[in-house]
C-alpha cells in the first residue's frame, strides 16, 4: 500500500493525543473504516475533571450535531447575549456600554471530553500515560516511537512493533501503523515530522483562566448590587485599558453550574517568564507577580462584582495560559495527518477553537470515507482546512489587536460605538467558526 493508494477500510491507524480533538478524530477514524485505531495520550491524569469552559456557537452546533460529534446528552448552557462593562464608579457592576448577540452553548472541558470518549467503540485502544517521543513517515507506514511510562507493553500497538535501547539504556519501543493522526496540541511531536520548524509565536499577553462554582456566588455582597445581577443566558465582557475579561456560566457535570472566567492582559513590564517556547502555567505555579498583577487588575481595572467574582478562585487553581498562534500550511503530509491544535492554534477570542477541533474531524472523516474514489481526498482535507486555520489565526488576531494590544478607550463608547469597533475587528465574520464545508 502506497502513500497515493491509503485505503482506510481495515487499516490501522494511531492517534497522537487523546483530548477532545484526539477522541474526535479516533471516531472518525472508526466510521470512516479503520480497522484498529490507537489512542496515545501522555497525560496519566483524569481528563474527565478539567474545568475549563468553552463555547460553541449555535450554528456551528447544529452542523456538528448533524454530522454526530455533538449532541443534546453533552451538559450546556444557552447564551444569548454579550453584555459589555467598564469601572467608572457607577455600582458594583459598573456601566453597560452597549450589548451583542451571543448565540452560543457553552460546555465545560471535562463532560465535553468524557462524552466524546464513551462514543468511541469498544475495540478502541487507549493508552493513558504514554509518550509519544516522534514519528517517521514512510511510504509503507508510520511508526510512532514511544518514551517510556505505563502502556509501552508490547501486543497493544500496531500492525508491526519493535523495541530499542535509548542512550541511557532504557527501553524504547516503536509501533507501526498505516496512518499517523496528529491531534497532540500546540507541542504535536506529528507536525514537527510533518512540517519541522513551524511552532507557534507567542503573541505577548497572557489568559488567566478559572472558574467558581456558582452556589458560591451569593458570598458577593456589594452596597446597591441587585438581586438577580447576572442573568444565566448573559455572557460578561469586563473591559479596560489594555484587556478585558469573559465571564459565562458553564455546566459542573453535576447538574450544576460554574462561573467561568478568562482574564487577557499582557504581563507586567520586565517580567521574564520565558514564553518564545510554548508552555503554559498550570494551576498552583502562578508566580508572587503575576499574582499580584492579577489582584491589581481585579481591584483597580475591573467593576468590583466582576473582580470579585473572580477572586473567588483561589490562587492555587488559577492557570495561566499564553496567547500563541500559528497555523501549518497543510493538514497532511503522506501518511501523517494534523488536526486540533497540532494543525492550527488561533487565540481564544475566536470562539472556535473546540469547534475547529471537531470540525476537523468532521472533514477528516468526509476525506477518509472518500479515498476509495477520489485518491486526493485527504490533500483536499489538508488544503481546505488549512485555509480555515489560516482564517483564524488571522481573526484571533485581529481582536487580540482590539481587545487588548491595541484597545479603544472603552468609556468613551456607546451602543454604536461598540457595534462599530466590533464589525471592524471581526470584519469577515468569523466569530464562532466558519461554517463546515460537507
Amino acid at each position: 500500500m502506497s502513500r497515493d493508494r491509503i485505503r482506510i477500510a481495515g487499516a490501522d491507524v494511531a492517534v497522537v493525543g487523546g483530548s477532545i480533538a484526539g477522541c474526535a478524530t479516533a471516531l472518525a477514524a472508526h466510521r470512516a473504516g479503520a480497522g484498529r485505531v490507537t489512542v496515545y495520550e501522555r497525560t496519566a491524569g483524569r481528563l474527565a475533571d478539567r474545568g475549563v469552559g468553552l463555547a460553541v456557537h449555535n450554528a456551528r452546533y447544529a452542523e456538528l450535531a448533524a454530522a454526530g460529534y455533538l449532541d443534546t446528552a453533552m451538559p450546556w448552557v444557552q447564551l444569548a447575549t454579550r453584555r459589555w462593562y467598564v469601572r467608572d464608579g457607577s455600582g458594583p457592576l459598573g456601566r453597560q456600554i452597549g450589548a451583542l448577540p451571543f448565540p452560543f452553548r457553552s460546555y465545560c472541558w471535562g463532560p465535553l471530553w468524557q462524552e466524546l470518549r464513551r462514543r468511541l467503540p469498544e475495540e478502541t485502544v487507549f493508552r493513558p500515560g504514554v509518550r509519544v517521543d516522534a514519528v517517521s513517515d514512510a511510504a509503507d507506514g508510520a511508526t510512532v516511537h514511544l518514551g517510556g511510562g505505563e502502556g509501552t507493553r508490547a501486543g497493544e500497538g500496531g500492525s508491526g512493533s519493535g523495541e530499542r535501547r535509548g542512550a541511557d539504556g532504557s527501553s524504547r519501543r516503536t509501533e507501526r501503523f498505516d496512518l499517523v493522526i496528529g491531534a497532540d496540541g500546540y507541542r504535536s511531536v506529528v507536525r514537527e515530522t510533518a512540517f519541522p520548524g513551524v511552532r507557534p509565536g507567542y503573541a505577548g499577553y497572557l489568559a488567566w483562566r478559572g472558574a467558581v462554582p456558582a452556589d458560591r456566588l451569593t458570598e458577593l455582597s456589594f452596597p446597591g448590587l441587585p438581586a438577580a445581577p447576572w442573568a444565566e443566558e448573559d455572557c460578561i465582557y469586563g473591559v479596560f485599558p489594555g484587556g478585558h475579561v469573559i465571564i459565562y456560566r458553564i455546566p459542573d457535570g453535576q447538574g450544576g453550574h460554574r462561573a467561568n472566567w478568562v482574564l487577557y492582559t499582557a504581563p507586567p513590564a520586565g517580567l521574564d517568564l520565558g514564553l518564545d517556547t510554548p508552555t503554559s502555567l498550570p494551576p498552583g505555579t502562578l508566580t508572587d507577580a503575576l499574582h499580584a498583577h492579577f489582584t491589581y487588575v481585579t481591584d483597580e481595572l475591573l467593576p468590583p462584582y466582576w473582580g470579585g467574582l473572580m477572586r473567588l478562585t483561589p490562587r492555587q487553581e488559577v492557570f495561566i495560559q499564553p496567547m500563541y498562534d500559528f497555523t501549518a500550511a497543510r493538514y497532511t503530509a503522506g501518511r501523517l495527518l494534523l488536526a486540533g491544535d497540532a494543525a492550527t492554534v488561533a487565540r481564544p477570542h475566536t470562539g472556535a477553537g473546540a469547534v475547529k477541533a471537531l470540525q476537523d474531524a468532521a472533514a477528516l472523516e468526509t476525506a477518509l470515507r472518500a479515498v476509495p474514489e477520489r485518491p486526493d481526498a485527504l490533500t483536499a482535507y489538508g488544503t481546505e482546512r488549512g485555509a480555515t486555520g489560516r482564517t483564524m489565526v488571522e481573526l484571533g488576531r485581529r481582536l487580540g489587536r482590539t481587545l487588548v494590544q491595541d484597545t479603544p478607550d472603552w468609556r468613551t463608547l456607546d451602543q454604536a460605538g461598540l457595534e462599530a469597533a466590533w464589525a471592524a475587528a471581526d470584519g469577515s465574520g468569523a466569530f464562532g467558526g466558519r461554517e463546515l464545508r460537507s
